[in-house]
């Protein structure tokens, strides 16, 4: 059979795994049975995929990247290095909790920074941006930016990842894009 993606010699794929076309898989990460894997979605060294995980298109799986059960993740996400995702919130080492877990969302282009730990029932918004070492305990609306432990949002970013500035009649121009965003009932919205 010709595999249409590249896996590593060190990877270890469980049988049960979907992976798209294009996705690359690299070394020493384990990619558990059920977990799916959409299109040209890189995974990097020492990554773990769970069960039933389900990453979209384009994903970007940096080293060392724990994604637990109950983790779904859109399209065009960035996953940054040794960053965490949790599923149980009350975990005990003597108390079993499988089949308990708690989905997490990850909305599409999001990204999350190196070392931010995101705890299990808190979604993440489309476009939303998490500082490196957040620990995101609340759910994070679409375009915020937010940092700190807990974490909390200090600003709104564009969808090429540029801080928006607001102007006296909430209008915010992306730099780069050159996009137009409006603030409005406290939630951003691309024009």
């Amino acid at each position: 059979m010709n595999k249409e993606y590249f896996a590593h010699e060190t990877a270890v794929i469980d049988e049960g795994c979907e992976i798209g076309k294009g996705t690359k898989i690299w070394h020493f990460s384990h990619l558990m049975s059920g977990c799916r894997l959409g299109e040209n979605c890189n995974i990097g060294q020492n990554v773990v995929v769970s069960p039933d995980v389900v990453l979209g298109k384009n994903v970007k799986v940096q080293n060392n990247v724990s994604i637990y059960t109950g983790v779904i993740c859109e399209d065009d996400i960035f996953l940054g290095p040794s960053m965490v995702f949790t599923n149980v919130t009350n975990p005990r080492s003597n108390v079993n909790r499988r089949g308990q877990y708690t989905k997490t969302i990850v909305r599409r282009g999001a990204s999350i920074g190196a070392n931010a730990t995101i705890v299990c029932g808190h979604n993440i918004g489309k476009f939303a941006f998490i500082g490196a070492g957040a620990v995101v305990t609340k759910e994070v609306l679409p375009y915020a930016l937010v940092v700190g432990n807990p974490a909390r949002q200090i600003g709104w970013m564009s969808e090429y990842g540029h801080r928006l500035e607001f102007d006296e009649n909430n209008m915010a121009e992306c730099p780069e894009s050159h996009e137009k965003y409006l603030l409005e009932d406290g939630k951003v919205r691309k024009l």
